[in-house]
């Protein structure tokens, strides 16, 4: 599966947490459409990479025998933006889980850039059946 906003997985502990890469690239169209005259990533592309990254851990957690089906984002909270993301940035996901109960689970994220923070949330994701 293809996932849009982050290019690879860089750290894995099953259930737990991880670590994606996505690396920004000045080739990218919606970085010039966002702030005409300032290519920059907007926020919602770094929450949705935030997303994407908690749902690979959701999926890749599942037991072996477990048939995964669709993660759905489905809240986010105590979101923050400290810094611009730009052409040339190496964006880093850490996505830490706080719980799970049943097909619910809920992560505490850091978008970060060169080890500093650029943007922060807490999300909720749920895996449907397949």
């Amino acid at each position: 599966m293809r996932w849009m906003w982050i290019d690879t997985v860089v750290a894995y502990e099953p259930g737990r947490r991880m670590v994606a890469v996505k690396n920004v690239s000045l080739a990218e169209e919606h970085l010039h459409d966002h702030f005409p005259g300032a290519a920059l990533m907007p926020n919602s592309l770094i929450v949705e990479g935030m997303a994407q990254t908690a749902g690979v851990l959701c999926i890749r957690s599942l037991p072996g025998d477990v048939k995964p089906g669709l993660v759905y984002f489905l809240t986010i909270d105590k979101a923050k933006f400290r810094k611009p993301v730009m052409p040339g940035d190496v964006l880093e996901y850490h996505m830490t889980r706080l719980k799970r109960r049943k097909n619910m689970w809920w992560f505490r994220g850091e978008a970060k850039v060169g080890g500093e923070i650029v943007a922060e949330a807490e999300l909720g994701a749920m895996i449907a059946e397949a």
